[in-house]
C-alpha cells in the first residue's frame, strides 16, 4: 500500500475505467473523482471534483477506439491538472495509439507517432508510463521520461503455469520478421526454441505467408506479438504453421487486443487453440470462446508506486 494518500491521486478517462479501478485497488487508494463527457457539439468536457494542487497525479487512458476521443480526453485532462497546480502529471497510457505511424514509408507520409508525442508533451505531461510500444524508438520522440513496461513477463508466467515442463517440447514463433526481437525475448524466458513466419505484406492489414524458418513439425507452437488488430496476419501465420510447418497446435498471445474489423470472427474460425491478451484495451464484445484476458493492473500499480516513491522501476523491464 502507498502511504501518504493525500500526495497521490489517480484519475481515469473513459477508455478503460475498469483497469484504472483495478490499479487503484492494487494500491489501496481511492479512484479520483472526475467526470469526462462531451458538450452538445461533441467537444470533450473534463471536470475534476477534488483538488490536485501539489499532488502527484496519474492520468490513466489508453488511446484505443475511439482513438481520437480518448487522445483528446487525455490531453485535456493533462492540461487541466497542470493549470490546477499539480506537482507532477504522469500520463499512464497502457495502449499507445498511433505508434505504428513512426516513420515515412512513402513520400509525403506524416509521422503521426511523433506528432502525438509532441501533443502530449505540449499539454504538460511530465512523464509517460506505457506498455509494449509497437516500436521502441517511439520513446525517442518524447523529451520527457518514458517507461515502457514489458507485458511479455505476464505471458511467461501464464504459459509456464499452463504447460509446465511440457513447454520444453514446444516452439515460440514470431508471426513476422518485425516481431523477431520481442519473440526471441519471450522464447528465452520460456526456455524454448524460436521459429519465424516469413511473409510478404502486399498492402495494409493484408499479408501473404511465404515460408516457415525453423522446425515446428510435430510440435505445439506459441506465437508472440505486441498486438492483434484485424487478426489477418496472426490467423494466416497460424494456418501456415499447421499446414506448411506441420505443427500440431498453435496458441497465440499479444499484449494489445485492438481487434478491429473482422478480427473476432477470424480468430473464432481459425486454427488457433487460444489467444491470450492483456487488458490494456477492454475485451471485445461479445465474449470470445478462444480469448483469455490477463490483468496488467498489478504491474502498472507497482510501476506507479515506484515512480511515486522515486525508486527504480528497471526491474519491470526485465
Amino acid at each position: 500500500m502507498i502511504p501518504h494518500e493525500r500526495l497521490i491521486k489517480i484519475f481515469s478517462g473513459n477508455a478503460n475505467p475498469a483497469l484504472t479501478q483495478s490499479i487503484c485497488d492494487c494500491l489501496g487508494i481511492k479512484l479520483g473523482d472526475s467526470k469526462i463527457g462531451k458538450f452538445s457539439d461533441g467537444e470533450i468536457s473534463v471536470s475534476f471534483h477534488e483538488t490536485v494542487r501539489g499532488t502527484d497525479v496519474f492520468l490513466c487512458n489508453s488511446t484505443c477506439t475511439p482513438v481520437n476521443d480518448n487522445l483528446m480526453e487525455l490531453l485535456i485532462m493533462i492540461d487541466a491538472c497542470k493549470r490546477a497546480s499539480a506537482y507532477r502529471v504522469t500520463a499512464v497510457i497502457p495502449y499507445f495509439g498511433y505508434a505504428r505511424q513512426d516513420r515515412k514509408t512513402k513520400p509525403r507520409d506524416p509521422i503521426s507517432g511523433k506528432l502525438v508525442a509532441d501533443l502530449i508533451t505540449a499539454a504538460g505531461a511530465d512523464r509517460i508510463l506505457t506498455m509494449d510500444l509497437h516500436c521502441a524508438q517511439l520513446m525517442g520522440f518524447f523529451n520527457i521520461p518514458v517507461d515502457n513496461l514489458v507485458g511479455g513477463n505476464i505471458f511467461v508466467k501464464y504459459f509456464i503455469e499452463k504447460f509446465g515442463e511440457e513447454r520444453y517440447n514446444m516452439v515460440v514463433a514470431s508471426p513476422d520478421i518485425g516481431s523477431v526481437q520481442r519473440a526471441r525475448y519471450f522464447a528465452n524466458k520460456m526456455g524454448m526454441p524460436l521459429a519465424i513466419v516469413d511473409k510478404r505484406r502486399e498492402q495494409a492489414n493484408k499479408s501473404e505467408v511465404m515460408n516457415i524458418i525453423g522446425d515446428v513439425k510435430g510440435k505445439e507452437v506459441i506465437m508472440f506479438d505486441d498486438m492483434v488488430d484485424t487478426a489477418g496476419s496472426m490467423v494466416g501465420a497460424a494456418r501456415a504453421l499447421m499446414e506448411e510447418g506441420g505443427a500440431t497446435g498453435v496458441y497465440a498471445c499479444a499484449s494489445h487486443a485492438v481487434m478491429s474489423g473482422p478480427a473476432v470472427d477470424r480468430v473464432e474460425n481459425s486454427v488457433l487453440k487460444e489467444l491470450a491478451v492483456l487488458d490494456t484495451i477492454p475485451a471485445p464484445r461479445p465474449k470470445m470462446s478462444k480469448l483469455t484476458v490477463l490483468p496488467v493492473a498489478p504491474m502498472f500499480a507497482e510501476a506507479i508506486e515506484r515512480v511515486y516513491d522515486e525508486i527504480s522501476i528497471s526491474d519491470l523491464f526485465q
